[in-house]
């Protein structure tokens, strides 16, 4: 899973603290505060959240976008006081998959932006509206539909394929024992010239140069929670680079 700054929009850089000060709370005064202190406190108002662009390739981890994923960031998100807009192709799926058999069916297509929209729960917009000037972050959830609709290969691959020299983790390099059972795409990482980055699967790999974020999410065999951690690490760190 990968997220990046708002196709590279120069004012985001990495900031000291994950979220945005909330407004203080003042002790219960009797006689209440001077008015010159009063019309100070009143006058204060919270920072607006980071804009963030979730862009998203489908619905389903076989041909669209990683529906766990998906939701976790837009949990930690919502959490962090983000703004999101959610984005998808408005674009035939390269093929659809029956989940329950984990093969193609031959006689059905579908629209990526409209399968997306299930999870955006039809809150979407067409990916070529996308404008980087609007949005201080952009997030990629993985899922085989990033290799499918969206490019060439799963999320942080993405980053890899368009940012000559990118840091980035897609977990371990070895499968040990099939924990790791997609270890080899760090191979295809280092092919293009990027950096690879072992992480586990509650971490995030910051590239500071290149404003990038990335996390294993499903790249691990584990536990749900895991995953959802990760994506937590992922999103806190984006917000942290998205708030300076």
């Amino acid at each position: 899973m990968a997220a990046v700054r708002a196709l590279l929009a120069p004012r985001l850089v990495a900031a000291a603290s994950p979220f945005a000060p909330a407004p203080g709370l003042r002790p219960l005064l009797l006689t209440g505060p001077a008015p010159a202190s009063r019309a100070a406190f009143h006058g204060s108002a919270p920072r607006p959240g980071p804009r963030v662009a979730l862009v998203l390739s489908g619905c389903g981890v076989y041909d669209g976008t990683e529906l766990h994923e998906a939701s976790a960031a837009l949990v930690h998100l919502s959490r962090g006081g983000a703004e999101v807009q959610i984005f998808a192709p408005n674009i035939p799926q390269m093929h659809v998959i029956d989940h329950t058999k984990g093969q193609p069916s031959e006689s059905e297509t579908r629209n990526v932006l409209a399968e997306s929209a299930r999870i955006a729960r039809g809150k979407i917009t067409d990916l070529a509206q996308l404008s980087a000037a609007n949005h201080d972050a952009a997030i990629f959830p993985g899922g085989f539909g990033a290799a499918k609709n969206l490019l060439c290969c799963i999320a942080p691959v993405l980053a890899a394929k368009v940012l000559p020299g990118v840091e980035v983790t897609v977990g371990h390099e070895q499968e040990e024992g099939g924990k790791w059972p997609y270890a080899g795409t760090a191979e295809a990482i280092k092919a293009m010239g990027a950096k690879h980055c072992v992480k586990g699967v509650t971490e995030a790999h910051v590239d500071q140069k290149n404003k990038l974020v990335t996390t294993p999410a499903f790249m691990c065999e584990t536990a749900l929670h895991h995953i959802h951690d990760g994506i937590g690490a992922m999103v806190k760190k984006v917000l942290e680079l998205a708030r300076k």
